[in-house]
């Protein structure tokens, strides 16, 4: 206990150990592996990034009129593991790392990426819905 005190006491007269964060330039780590970059003109949307990705960061939302896909990534909830860039078969890379520093996000993705989740599920639900109501109507 006396030892806990004597760490108390020193501690009041050291400087912090803190970042002097906005006013500073924030330490980039080594093994840093960099900011998922998706480009759009190189994908062949074959949605195996969607699938490999462990924590669901990336979701592509289909149309349901046009079955088009849009591509959307949480870069809050992504964990950087590269697994989405790995499982990209393009010999293109629709998928890379950039090593630039994460940009700061005001867009609330947080708040409403269940919400995102569950607009992605509803949208493939009722495009095969669609789609297999027009082959039943043609056949």
């Amino acid at each position: 206990m006396l030892n806990q005190m004597v760490k108390s006491f020193k501690n009041i007269f050291t400087k912090p150990q803190t970042v002097a964060y906005p006013f500073g330039v924030s330490h980039i780590d080594k093994n840093y592996r960099g900011l998922i970059m998706y480009e759009e003109e190189k994908c062949i949307y074959c949605l195996q990034c969607e699938t490999v990705c462990p924590p669901g960061a990336i979701l592509f939302n289909q149309d349901v009129d046009s079955g088009k896909y849009e591509y959307l990534y949480n870069p809050y909830l992504c964990i950087y593991c590269s697994e989405c860039v790995k499982a990209c078969p393009d010999k293109a890379e629709a998928l890379t790392q950039s090593n630039l520093p994460p940009k700061p996000y005001t867009q609330g993705i947080n708040d409403e990426w269940f919400k995102i989740e569950a607009e992605v599920e509803y949208n493939r639900a009722e495009y095969k819905r669609r789609k297999k109501a027009k082959k039943t109507d043609e056949g």
